[in-house]
């Protein structure tokens, strides 16, 4: 047996193999793009489970065909998107195509809890964050709406469980998956006790539920039919890792609180690891780390650097044009389109909340561009969207930093965004600090096979892991004149413009219904 590992990481775009070794170096790589989602209905993101599973064994396929030598590895890693549910019946059969984690369906018209609950609820000022919960909950939505998928079905998992279960043979899944709307005690990470409002919220069979492991430790072995459909030799450990925010926090080499993990992916976040449970937002919890008994405090820009694919799509036509003719990839013409725009952007600010949240942003929210002059154009726009994402980013540094009292000192970023040089220069230039890049752009796999060498006793623990197995890349320190420009506009114009626009949004919530009233 080898000492390599094999990180699955099952994103939303694509499905990559990577084969990384102790150093953590990536030393093979295949990709398989995929479509992230159909929509049977407007709002719905839906895919068939079994594509995943197909990917899986057309990356691994790659992988033996460029001539990486099964026999050296020593085990098997898997990261995935969050919250993508799975639900089977008592064979193992997907009942219905997975409930992507992009989906909008909600269930109307629920009765708010009532009870000891409701009464808590009401004191703490959080009915309407409970009632967004209950009506954006996959299991209730199937109950209410798919009473014969509800009545047969027998396992509920999440896209890494369904994995895990088609890797091993066992319904398993990592502590570190579970971010969702489930039963789960996200302070004591396990399932909640009988009695917690969290099953009245998902009312799942708790047998339904898969055995919880924590990262580092074994799921399970690779199954026969597992190796047949993957070419991944049977008998490999399959060990415990986490979903791929967490994973790309561990991969960035982020561990101590005081360093924050930006992910620059479909949905922005800014994360630090913490050694005791602590809410941010009341009733938000934070989520499992890929680091054993450790948490993840996230703060989250749902429509994040989706963004950027949403400017491409409807206003970049010039770009992809420009690219296509030159050889570049359409994100690098957009960065020297950013590039020719001074900081600040004119005054044009946005402020990047395309999706309405559950309490920050509230239900109500929409996105916004104010500051127009005649001297803008398409470039500015762009350019005030990156930085309306980086001040977002830094409003959760802060809100992290008074909740937890530790300052962050230096970022780490990563996710496809952090491949813009132009993108990271913003970000360090509107927080002030330094920002830096780790060696590999696949800090979400790296950060699954850091979990594995712990379990498979390549390295003996999680910080000599990140030590041996992560290395800062390049670093881009922030240009003092920008960052005073940056704090300015921060401070006197973005931070103000949410509680100016939110009545205005509440009253275009209330004539177009949309976002829907609960």
């Amino acid at each position: 047996m080898g000492d390599r590992i094999l990180s699955i990481d099952v994103g939303t775009q694509s499905v990559r193999a990577l084969a990384f070794d102790p150093r953590g170096e990536l030393v093979a790589v295949a990709k398989v793009p995929i479509e992230p989602y159909v929509s049977p209905h407007p709002g719905w993101a839906e895919q068939d489970p079994d594509l995943y599973w197909r990917a899986i064994g057309e990356a691994c396929g790659r992988l033996w065909a460029g001539g990486l030598d099964r026999g050296s590895l020593a085990g098997v890693a898997l990261t995935t998107q969050r919250s993508t549910v799975v639900v089977l019946d008592r064979d193992g059969r997907p009942l219905r195509p997975a409930i992507v984690w992009l989906d909008q369906r909600r269930v109307e018209g629920l009765p708010p809890l009532g009870g000891k609950w409701g009464i808590a609820f009401r004191a703490l000022g959080v009915t309407e964050t409970v009632a967004a919960f209950q009506a954006d909950c996959e299991a209730a939505w199937i109950r209410a709406h798919e009473p014969d998928v509800w009545d047969r079905m027998a396992h509920y998992l999440f896209l890494s469980g369904y994995l895990v279960h088609r890797l091993t043979g066992r319904y398993a899944d990592s502590v570190g998956a579970q971010v969702g709307y489930i039963p789960f005690d996200y302070k004591r990470q396990r399932w909640a006790d009988a009695g917690d409002w969290k099953w009245l919220l998902a009312p799942i069979d708790p047998e339904a539920l898969p055995g919880l492991v924590p990262p580092t430790e074994p799921l399970g072995e690779i199954s026969r039919a597992a190796a047949d459909a993957t070419g991944i030799p049977a008998g490999l450990p399959l060990i415990a890792a986490a979903a791929d925010k967490a994973c790309e926090v561990l991969g960035s080499g982020a561990l101590d609180p005081s360093i924050g993990a930006l992910s620059f992916g479909t949905t922005a976040t800014f994360n630090t690891t913490q050694r005791r449970y602590v809410e941010a937002i009341p009733l938000v919890p934070p989520y499992p780390a890929a680091v054993p008994g450790a948490w993840s405090l996230e703060m989250q820009i749902y429509r994040g650097f989706w963004l950027v694919e949403w400017y491409l799509r409807e206003f970049g036509h010039a770009e992809e044009a420009r690219a296509a003719s030159l050889g570049m990839l359409p994100h690098e013409a957009l960065d020297e389109l950013a590039a020719s725009v001074p900081p600040g952007s004119m005054g044009l600010t946005i402020q990047p909340t395309w999706s309405p949240g559950i309490r920050v942003p509230g239900p109500e929210a929409k996105g916004a561009i104010v500051g127009f002059g005649d001297v803008h154009t398409r470039a500015h726009v762009y350019r005030a969207l990156l930085e309306g994402l980086a001040y977002a980013l830094r409003e959760g540094m802060e809100r992290t930093q008074k909740k937890t009292g530790v300052a962050i000192r230096e970022l780490r970023a990563a996710g496809g965004g952090a491949q813009s040089g132009v993108a990271v220069e913003i970000v360090a230039d509107v927080f002030g600090l330094p920002v830096s890049r780790p060696h590999t752009h696949e800090a979400s796999g790296l950060g699954a096979a850091i979990d594995a060498a712990v379990g498979l006793g390549i390295h003996p623990d999680v910080p000599t892991a990140v030590r041996e197995m992560t290395r800062v890349a390049s670093v881009r320190d922030p240009d003092p004149a920008h960052h005073a420009l940056y704090d300015e506009l921060y401070a006197k114009v973005y931070r103000r413009m949410y509680a100016r626009l939110r009545p205005l949004y509440e009253e275009i919530r209330r004539v177009t219904g949309y976002p829907g009233t609960l």
